[in-house]
């Protein structure tokens, strides 16, 4: 498949902040090919809508995965400790929750070194959030040196930890961000340390966080390992019903894939007017970042200019029923 759809796995773009607690923590994703930045959107508030592809059985596919993954890297890591490993911080804090609230002021305020040294207190103390803010950071050189094994890390830890977190847990969202990080980092492997490239153990991390968390990201990489066959067989119609979930919710990428999808009918029956309805919406949200969302537009004009007079009145027509809906 040609476009966005192709390529190899790659680090997204940094998305937009979202709040948590007393500071902004931004979301964090790695994504497929060419296609996009993470989104932080609302979780599907419909659970029940995917759990006829959640089962036990996944659960404990994940639950062994996560053993071996927290297995291996206690292994890596017991004969020397990593020699860039920041000191234990010796900052004394009222609380596990004073460390976080008072790394998150300093990261704010711009004084990363004392936020990383406040948050990796908070980590050791078994705060989620904690470890998440300092995978984030890790993974993308935020105020300490790159290091993506110890982003791994923090995410495995995490979802180790945490797997079974209540789904109306304001938690919920970032265990889930921490599993689709890990899967996509088994995309590709981390060169030069024990992370193998592992395309099913990266389909295994997607489909969780897309199934028992109902996370977008997830929802979307679940899809593209689908589409490309990535630990497992080819299955388009299943990549369009996890597309259509995230899209329902406003998830940019998947109505751009989605739409894209039916328009050509690749894998399944043309909808061209649906496809071009997607791929509108997709457009539209791109025009906030057009440097960033290149390939939606490209892929939305692209359509443009192929379809005929009534794909496009019928297009209006789907758009205006979906407001009407919303409304």
């Amino acid at each position: 498949m040609a476009g966005p759809v192709g390529g190899r796995p790659r680090m997204a773009p940094k998305s937009h902040q979202t709040d948590c607690e007393s500071g902004a923590i931004g979301s964090y994703d790695r994504s497929l090919g060419d296609v996009p930045p993470a989104w932080t959107v609302a979780r599907d508030s419909g659970r029940n809508t995917v759990m006829w592809f959640f089962s036990p059985f996944v659960r404990m596919v994940v639950a062994a995965v996560l053993t071996g993954v927290c297995a291996t890297a206690a292994h890596a890591l017991d004969p020397k400790p990593q020699a860039n490993a920041a000191p234990l911080p010796v900052e004394a804090f009222k609380s596990t929750k004073d460390a976080f609230r008072t790394g998150i002021q300093d990261y704010n305020a711009g004084d990363k070194a004392n936020a990383a040294r406040a948050l990796e207190y908070a980590a050791q103390q078994g705060h989620a959030l904690a470890r998440w803010k300092l995978g984030r950071m890790y993974a993308d050189g935020d105020g300490v040196p790159q290091d993506d094994l110890r982003a791994f890390e923090h995410f495995s830890r995490i979802c180790d930890e945490h797997a079974d977190e209540p789904t109306d847990s304001p938690n919920a969202r970032f265990v889930a961000s921490a599993f689709v990080s890990l899967g996509s980092y088994y995309l590709d492997g981390i060169p030069g340390t024990y992370v193998k490239q592992n395309g099913e153990r990266a389909r295994d991390m997607f489909q969780y966080a897309a199934a028992y968390f109902g996370d977008s990201d997830a929802q979307y990489n679940l899809a593209r390992v689908l589409i490309d066959g990535v630990g497992g067989q080819k299955d388009a119609r299943q990549a369009v019903r996890w597309l259509n979930l995230a899209a329902e919710k406003g998830h940019p990428p998947s109505q751009a894939l989605l739409g894209h999808l039916l328009f050509n009918g690749e894998g399944v029956p043309k909808q061209r007017a649906r496809g071009l309805m997607w791929l509108t919406l997709a457009r539209d949200a791109a025009a906030a970042n057009p440097k960033r969302d290149a390939w939606i537009i490209e892929l939305h004009d692209r359509a443009e200019a192929e379809a005929d007079k009534t794909d496009r009145e019928a297009a209006l027509v789907y758009i205006d029923k979906g407001s009407a809906k919303r409304r």
